[in-house]
C-alpha cells in the first residue's frame, strides 16, 4: 500500500520569512502551491473573476494593459473594510476551488509532500484543504528590522501591518507545528530539514 501523499499549509505574518521557509521546502523536493499567484490568476483579463471584480469596484481599477491593477485596487480596499469584505467575497472562493485543484492533481501524480503557502490559510479557511498547518513566526523586533531594512518601510506602516493581521497567538491555535524564524536562514534550514524527516518523509 503506497503511502498517502501529505499536504501541508505554510502560513506566517508579513515579515516573518514564510516564503524563505517554502522555498527550503521546494528545494528539499516539495511540490509548492503559491495561494498569493494563484490569487492574481483567478482575476486575470478573460476570468469570472476579472468579470466580478470589474463590476464591484469599476472599470478605472483597469490599467492600461488591460489587467486589473493591484495598486489601484488596493488603494480603493486598504483600510475600508467593506471594501475588502466584498472583494474577499469574490477572489476568496476562486482562489480555495483552483487550489483545491492543483492539490487533487498532485496528489493524484503520486508526487509528494505538497505545500500550499498562503498569509491568509486560516483567515480564508484554506487550512480545510491541508493535512496540517506550519505556522511560520518571528520575533516582533527581528520583522520590523527585515521589513525596514529589506522593504524600506516605514516603522509606523510596520506597525499598521501588523496591527491588521492574526496575531501569532491566534493562529497557533491552527498550527501543527510552529517555526521560529527570529535567526539564520541555516538555522531556518536546519528546522526545515529535521521537520521534513521527521513529518513528511518518515
Amino acid at each position: 500500500m503506497t503511502r498517502p501523499v501529505h499536504t501541508i499549509g505554510v502560513t506566517g505574518g508579513i515579515g516573518s520569512g514564510k516564503s524563505s521557509a517554502v522555498q527550503i521546502l521546494a528545494e528539499l523536493g516539495a511540490v509548492v502551491i503559491d495561494a498569493d499567484r494563484v490569487g492574481h490568476e483567478v482575476y486575470a483579463p478573460g476570468t469570472v473573476g476579472f468579470d466580478q471584480v470589474v463590476t464591484a469596484f469599476g472599470r478605472d481599477i483597469v490599467g492600461a494593459d488591460g489587467a486589473i491593477d493591484r495598486k489601484r485596487l488596493g488603494a480603493i480596499v486598504f483600510g475600508d473594510p467593506p471594501a475588502l469584505g466584498r472583494l474577499n467575497a469574490i477572489v476568496h472562493p476562486l482562489i480555495r476551488d483552483a487550489v483545491a485543484q492543483r492539490v487533487s492533481a498532485a496528489r493524484a501524480s503520486g508526487r509528494a509532500p505538497i505545500v500550499v503557502e498562503a498569509a491568509l490559510l486560516i483567515e480564508a479557511k484554506w487550512d480545510a484543504l491541508v493535512d496540517e498547518v506550519w505556522l511560520v513566526v518571528a520575533q516582533r523586533e527581528v520583522i520590523e528590522q527585515r521589513l525596514v531594512s529589506q522593504r524600506g518601510m516605514e516603522p509606523a506602516a510596520v506597525a499598521a501591518r501588523m496591527r491588521a493581521q492574526l496575531s501569532d497567538e491566534e493562529r497557533r491555535a491552527h498550527a501543527a507545528v510552529v517555526i521560529d524564524n527570529s535567526g539564520s536562514r541555516d538555522q531556518l534550514r536546519k528546522q526545515i530539514e529535521r521537520l521534513w524527516r521527521e513529518r513528511l518523509t518518515a
